[in-house]
């Protein structure tokens, strides 16, 4: 094994991956490295201006890159997703389930409406995107699917009871869905992320900020870029023989 071979288990040069909820935070951050590894990246957001501008950085900085509006709680926008992708670069080696929304209630005043919202964007759309994708992920030779959750799916989380319950249970679903496409040549799995830097965190009070950036042994947030080495390293060949986990990157939020 030399630095040659050491590199080339992180390269994707060749391979197209969709990145969910790419425009902004780690969706971005993760799309950005990507880029970097060699792959042809689609950015997928609600926005249509946001994912036109990103993917416009992303070539400025010599990748091939193309944005799709896409709202996860759509079905039909899932699959004009899939459509474009394959339209533009032939190919869809890489799913990344990123995109997510953060709506709250207390525990005892859920609504039907948000609780519908919250588990259409976070778990059904991330379930059926990947259904969507399979025809193609078959023909890859290397594809991944990478489900970003949250240390939350672990931990009491009274406040955010809804999001947490639909990351955990795209956590199960990760689980389940690796020995179903194993056999298939598709690895499944899952990122989960402690206290990140990111608009969804930055919407809370200040003060809220602080106790999460101070929850985690390393008394801190991480910034979006380092949930890039994580991402690269479950979508590459570096994780070729890990299936069904869950990489949980919190600076030590999760008790273990």
């Amino acid at each position: 094994m030399d630095r040659q071979s050491v590199n080339a288990l992180f390269d994707l040069t060749g391979r197209v991956a969709i990145v969910t909820g790419g425009t902004r935070g780690i969706g971005r951050a993760i799309a950005e490295g990507f880029c970097a590894a060699g792959a042809g990246v689609v950015v997928a957001s609600r926005k249509a201006d946001a994912c036109s501008s990103v993917a416009a950085e992303l070539r400025a900085a010599g990748a091939d890159a193309i944005g799709v509006a896409t709202h996860l709680g759509d079905l039909d926008a899932g699959r004009r997703l899939v459509a474009a992708t394959v339209e533009h670069f032939g190919r869809l080696d890489i799913l990344v389930n990123n995109a997510a929304t953060a709506l709250t209630q207390p525990v005892g005043e859920f609504t039907p409406d948000a609780w519908e919202k919250v588990y259409d964007v976070n778990l059904r759309g991330p379930v059926f995107l990947a259904q969507e994708a399979l025809p193609y992920l078959d023909a890859s030779p290397a594809a991944s699917i990478v489900n970003v959750i949250s240390a939350g799916a672990f931990l009491f989380s009274a406040n955010t009871a809804m999001y947490s319950g639909a990351k955990a249970a795209l956590m199960a679903i990760t689980r389940s869905m690796a020995p179903g496409l194993a056999a298939r040549g598709i690895r499944v799995n899952a990122l989960a992320p402690g206290t990140v830097d990111t608009d969804m965190v930055r919407n809370n009070t200040p003060e809220a900020v602080d106790r999460m950036a101070a929850a985690s042994l390393m008394r801190r947030m991480a910034s979006p870029e380092e949930m890039i080495g994580p991402a690269l390293f479950l979508a590459s060949d570096a994780s070729s023989f890990m299936t069904g986990q869950v990489l949980i990157v919190d600076g030590g939020l999760v008790p273990h």
